[in-house]
C-alpha cells in the first residue's frame, strides 16, 4: 500500500523521469556534480522544483541517505520548511579528529537537529552517529541491510578444482584497504602456489595493485576484471572459494553477506560493524595489519575446503531478509507519522543547539526557506499542481495507462477486469532507458 519515489541528480545520460521495475519512479534533477558524484551546495536553487515533486506525488515522508551528500542535507531542510516529516539513514563511519570528519559531523549536527528519526545500518554505526551528531539515542534505530538470497546462490561447479581462488570485489579506494591488500597478496602467493586472486572493481587505488602485480611478476596469479555491474556480481563470486574484505572503516558491508550467500568463506578486517554481520563459523577476522590478514587467509584456506556452500547459503537466507528490513522501516515511518509536527519557533530553537554562530546562520536559512515557501504558495498554489496517478491506475477498455504507453496486468483482487502484466526489460527497467543502480 506504500509508494516510493526516488529523487536524485542527473547521472550522465540519465535525466528527467524514469520508471523502474514494479513502478519505482526516479526523478533525475538537472543538478551537476562537482566531485565524487555529489552536487555543489546550492542552498535553495531547486527548492521550488522539490516542492512541486512532493505535491505532485502526494509525499508524506522525506527519507534522506548518505551523510556526505549536499543534496541530502538540502532536501531534508527543504522538507522541514515545507512541513513534511523527515527521516535519515546513515551508512558510514567517520572519526572525530581529521578535517573532513569534523566538517561532515558539523553539517550532520546542523541538519539532524531537526529530524523526526534516524536509522543506522549497525549498532556500531548508531553509537558513532549519536556521538558525531549529538543525537538522543532514543531517536536513532539500528536496522541492518540484507541480501536477496534468491539472486546470490552457490554454484560449486564454477570453481577451479586445481586451485583456491580468493575474490576481492569493492571500490578500489583507500577506505577499502587496498594498500593493505597490496602488501598481503605477494606474501600469500609466495607461500601458496595454488592460490589465485580475482579482483573486481575500479578506483584511484587500482594503480597500487597493478604496480604490485608488476613488481612481483604475478600476472598469472592476480586477475583484474574491472568494474562489475551488480547483476554480474554473483557470477564472479561463485568462481571463488574465499572472499577477502580489507576495509579500514566499515559500518556494515553488504559484500560479505553476498559472498557468504554464494558459499564463500569470508576473511575480513575486524573493524566497525563488520563483527555484527556474520557468525564466526562463516567468517575469519583479522586486525587491519598485513601479517594478521595473511595469517587469517592461511587459516581460511584449510577451513574453506570443509564448508558446504549450500549450508552457508541456508544460514544467510534465514538470517537476513529485505522483507524484514521493510517491516522494521515501516514501523519507523508509522511512529514518525504519529508525531505532531514542530512549529517554526520550536525548529529554530532546535537549530540553535548546533552552536551560537552556526545555529544563528541555520536559523536565518530556515527563515529564508519559510519565506520561499510563502512565495511558492502564492505563485504556484497546490491547487494548480496536478497530482500524478499511481503506477497502476485503471482506465476504460481494461487497459492500464503507464508512462505514455499501455500495458496489461493480472486480475486485481478488487477489480473485475482481467488484464495481463507485461514483463520488464532484461536490464530490470520498464519504459524509458536503463539504470545502473
Amino acid at each position: 500500500g506504500h509508494k516510493v519515489v526516488v529523487v536524485t541528480h542527473a547521472y550522465d545520460k540519465h535525466e528527467g523521469i524514469r520508471y523502474m521495475t514494479n513502478g519505482l519512479k526516479v526523478y533525475y534533477l538537472p543538478l551537476k556534480t562537482c566531485y565524487d558524484q555529489v552536487i555543489f551546495p546550492s542552498l535553495c536553487s531547486f527548492f521550488a522544483l522539490f516542492r512541486n515533486i512532493l505535491i505532485r506525488e502526494r509525499i508524506s515522508i522525506v527519507h534522506g541517505h548518505q551523510s556526505t551528500s549536499p543534496m541530502t542535507h538540502e532536501c531534508l531542510l527543504y522538507a522541514r520548511a515545507l512541513g513534511y516529516r523527515a527521516c535519515f539513514t546513515d551508512h558510514s563511519l567517520f572519526g572525530f579528529s581529521d578535517i573532513a570528519s569534523i566538517h561532515v559531523n558539523k553539517f550532520l549536527h546542523m541538519t539532524l537537529s531537526d529530524i523526526d528519526h534516524v536509522i543506522c545500518v549497525s549498532n556500531t554505526c548508531r553509537e558513532n552517529l549519536v556521538l558525531r551528531a549529538a543525537l538522543h539515542p532514543q531517536h536513532v534505530s539500528a536496522i541492518p541491510n540484507a541480501v536477496d538470497s534468491t539472486k546470490f546462490t552457490p554454484d560449486p561447479s564454477k570453481r577451479d578444482p586445481n586451485r583456491t581462488t580468493v575474490v576481492m570485489l569493492s571500490r578500489l579506494v583507500y577506505r577499502k584497504g587496498i594498500d593493505l591488500a597490496a602488501r598481503v597478496i605477494p606474501s600469500i602467493c609466495a607461500k601458496y602456489q595454488d592460490v589465485h586472486f580475482l579482483i573486481g572493481g575500479d578506483g584511484p587505488k587500482k594503480i597500487v595493485l597493478e604496480e604490485m602485480r608488476e613488481r612481483y611478476q604475478l600476472h598469472e596469479r592476480v586477475e583484474f576484471i574491472g568494474a562489475v555491474p551488480h547483476h554480474c556480481v554473483r557470477d564472479v563470486l561463485v568462481r571463488g572459494d574465499i572472499f577477502l574484505n580489507c576495509s579500514l572503516p566499515e559500518s556494515f558491508c553488504v559484500a560479505i553477506l553476498e559472498a557468504a550467500s554464494c558459499g564463500l568463506h569470508v576473511v575480513s578486517t575486524n573493524v566497525g560493524g563488520v563483527p555484527e554481520v556474520l557468525p564466526t563459523s562463516l567468517i575469519r577476522f583479522a586486525d587491519p595489519e598485513a601479517g594478521s590478514l595473511a595469517e587469517a587467509i592461511s587459516e581460511s584456506l584449510t577451513m574453506s575446503r570443509r564448508l558446504v556452500p549450500s549450508e552457508m547459503h541456508s544460514k544467510v537466507k534465514h538470517m537476513y531478509s529485505w522483507i524484514e528490513v521493510a517491516k522494521r522501516t515501516e514501523r519507523v515511518y508509522n511512529d514518525i507519522m504519529r508525531k505532531k509536527g514542530p512549529t517554526l519557533v520550536s525548529r529554530l530553537l532546535r537549530y540553535m543547539s548546533a552552536g551560537p554562530h552556526v545555529g544563528l546562520i541555520l536559523c536565518c536559512y530556515a527563515i529564508l526557506l519559510s519565506f520561499m515557501r510563502v512565495v511558492c504558495q502564492f505563485v504556484w498554489p497546490p491547487s494548480s499542481i496536478e497530482c500524478v496517478p499511481d503506477f497502476f491506475s485503471y482506465v476504460p477498455n481494461n487497459i492500464i495507462s503507464y508512462a505514455g504507453s499501455s500495458i496489461a496486468r493480472k486480475r486485481h483482487p478488487s477489480s473485475h477486469h482481467s488484464i495481463r502484466e507485461r514483463e520488464s526489460d532484461d536490464n530490470g527497467e520498464v519504459g524509458h532507458g536503463s539504470e545502473d543502480n
